[in-house]
């Protein structure tokens, strides 16, 4: 994924060699090359480069990881990890695109099944 596909544009970035730790909120793409341990929730897209780690709770609508990645992780749209991605994490997701190369570890749920209940749907009436 990039800001291009989610049409969305660079919102934040935390670079190698920097670390932080907390909760992080943005609107737009998001893209960490650097280490995050803590929560992180939009309604965008978040990048993990290469370089990057993250530990924690990740709650987005879009994923795209080529670096580390341990905690869980809900994502409203979709999930994508690239070769060479790390993943030890819970993983719940309408749809996952594992690219050859990736290491994934923990539970998935993807599908229908797997996307993220923000809400209850309304109960219908029974047809007459």
């Amino acid at each position: 994924m990039s800001a291009k596909k989610g049409g969305g544009s660079l919102n934040g970035f935390l670079d190698r060699g920097a670390r932080l730790e907390g909760t992080l909120s943005f609107d737009d793409v998001f893209r960490i090359d650097g280490q995050f341990k803590g929560t992180i929730t939009s309604d965008a897209e978040l990048v993990i480069g290469d370089g990057g780690v993250v530990e924690g709770d990740v709650r987005v609508a879009r994923l795209a990881v080529s670096g580390t990645l341990k905690g869980s992780v809900y994502a409203k749209e979709r999930v994508e990890l690239h070769a060479g991605a790390r993943v030890f994490a819970d993983i719940h997701t309408p749809i996952l695109v594992v690219e050859e190369g990736a290491v994934i570890q923990g539970p998935v749920e993807s599908g229908a099944s797997g996307a993220p209940r923000t809400e209850e749907a309304p109960k219908r009436a029974p047809a007459s």
